[in-house]
């Protein structure tokens, strides 16, 4: 072998390496990393839930919903989450505009149209029913936009203390249409990878609105159901093979779990991810990669090459989606990794998120 080739060997077996990296759990006590979304959160999930809960020994498909196939044939796709945002209220949205958005996006990832949302509250003793008014009017106000009814619910009371205010849990329920399958088995070689809109909005809006640093910036919450996005991009691209909302973890997170799921390149050009000047310098300031934000109206789409023009046009023509943007491709080598092109023609790995730099936003 040549010295050439040697050391492009020695890369190649570095960056296997690096891809066989599977999260494994450490710790013996639960950190805010775990709630994170990246790799403490994946460790989690690994090691503790997912032995517990694989029926029969199956395994289980992480996604944004679950997709169960009926006995009449239909297919119901459902979904849960919980929210802790802290503080409650922040530019552009509240802890109650996310318990709506984010199950009935979660929804529309799996390519459902949402019909329902369940929701349950847990309750600070102390609480004021003034802020409680507040954000169960912001609830409604969003499922009565969205066109998505809030059917049921529960309330839990706990002592002072225990709940930081008030946490929320919400659930919903879906019909995914006859004939659309979503997942990252669908993912080609030569597809294109698009982005809803402009990134790490929200994470930056809860950052600032906490009030701890002296900083300040006009930027607002991205927090909108995207269910109506979602449908424009499928009926122009039919054949979108997958679909997820950039919530914890942000992008970079994301991108990462299709390039472990698909076993192929994820291959992102820096200077095409929309991100909004202001936005951008609060990143900078603080030191944190966009590319790691939260976002809670965001979501990241892999469609064929010869219908990604028609799906950006039409995202492009949906109020949430103006901004919508490709941002890379999906290649075939090294396999199972982010490889970000930035603007001078060189490479960096995009890793898995590690660590938490902004807790509870969302």
């Amino acid at each position: 072998m040549t010295e050439g080739g040697s050391r492009e060997a020695q890369v190649f077996e570095r960056i296997e390496a690096f891809r066989r990296r599977a999260p494994r759990l450490r710790e013996e006590q639960i950190t805010l990393a775990h709630g994170a979304g990246g790799k403490s959160s994946a460790a989690l999930i690994e090691s503790v839930f997912l032995p517990a809960f694989q029926a029969g020994g199956e395994p289980v498909e992480q996604g944004d919903a679950a997709v169960l196939q009926l006995a009449s044939g239909e297919r119901l796709a459902f979904s849960t989450d919980s929210y802790v945002v802290k503080p409650m209220r922040f530019p552009g949205g509240s802890i109650g505009h996310l318990a709506v958005h984010g199950t009935i996006n979660d929804l529309a990832m799996a390519g459902a149209r949402p019909i329902a949302l369940s929701v349950a509250f847990v309750l600070e003793e102390g609480l004021s029913v003034e802020v409680l008014r507040d954000i169960v009017a912001d609830m409604a106000e969003a499922a009565t936009r969205a066109g998505v009814p809030i059917v049921t619910g529960d309330t839990k009371v706990v002592d002072r203390g225990a709940a930081d205010g008030l946490f929320i849990t919400s659930s919903g329920v879906g019909v995914v249409p006859a004939g659309r399958h979503l997942g990252a088995s669908k993912v080609e070689v030569g597809d294109v990878v698009i982005v809803s809109g402009p990134i790490a909005e929200h994470g930056m809006a809860v950052m600032l609105a906490r009030g701890d640093l002296a900083l300040e910036a006009d930027i607002r919450s991205d927090t909108a159901p995207l269910h109506g996005l979602v449908e424009a991009l499928l009926a122009a691209a039919p054949d979108t093979r997958w679909m997820r909302d950039a919530t914890r973890g942000g992008v970079g997170t994301v991108v990462n779990e299709l390039a472990r799921d698909t076993d192929l390149t994820v291959v992102l050009e820096e200077s095409d991810l929309p991100v909004l000047p202001s936005v951008a310098g609060a990143c900078e300031l603080l030191g944190i990669d966009p590319l790691y934000v939260a976002n809670e109206g965001r979501f990241i789409a892999v469609v064929p090459s010869d219908q990604a023009e028609a799906a950006l046009v039409a995202m492009q023509a949906h109020p949430l989606g103006p901004a919508a943007a490709r941002i890379g491709e999906i290649r075939a080598e090294p396999p199972g990794i982010v490889v970000l092109v930035t603007p001078f023609g060189g490479t960096r790995i995009v890793d898995m998120l590690v660590g938490d730099p902004l807790p509870r936003i969302c």
